[in-house]
């Protein structure tokens, strides 16, 4: 199974940030904190990982991470413009170079026939300059967050390197 490669995706990223005195912050909705869990399961993740917000309500979004309320009305908390603005307010607020964010349906309910269960938008910033992805995930809830955790580590191990 994939997830057993968590911890190395994590070494892979924390090298690539220790190499470059880079620091990560996370800002997490659908995955409720798997990926902060997950990345300080390393012993000395504190010098290259900041830390991370759980922003699962929009009111969360907008006051840590300032995502704008447009934003929000206009595509919905899982969209490509909130996790890019999740991305890019993490790494503003935390003061770190690097940020990953996501959002997106865990399920098994919430899911609509725009966006079902299993869709997954996953930012990444890394100096300012962000871009996203869309992922659609199969399975129950915990594997939903399972992958995004796994997609969002290893993107951003591809681009802090």
């Amino acid at each position: 199974m994939e997830w057993e490669r968590m911890e190395e995706y994590v070494g892979q990223l924390a090298g690539k940030l220790t190499a470059r005195g880079w620091m990560l912050a996370t800002a997490e909705s659908c995955t409720g904190g798997l990926i902060a869990c997950e990345l300080t399961n390393v012993s000395g993740s504190s010098g290259w990982y900041v830390g991370g917000v759980v922003t699962y309500a929009n009111s969360v979004k907008q006051e840590l991470l300032d995502v704008p309320a447009e934003t929000l009305a206009a595509h919905g908390a899982v969209s490509r413009e909130v996790v890019l603005a999740m991305a890019l307010g993490a790494a503003r607020r935390l003061g770190a170079q690097c940020a990953l964010s996501v959002s997106g349906v865990a399920g098994p309910t919430g899911g609509s026939p725009e966006k079902p269960v299993g869709t997954v938008w996953i930012g990444w910033a890394v100096n300012g300059v962000a871009e996203a992805e869309l992922h659609h995930f199969s399975g129950d809830r915990l594997a939903v967050k399972r992958q995004t955790a796994l997609a969002a580590v290893r993107g951003m191990a591809a681009r802090a390197g």
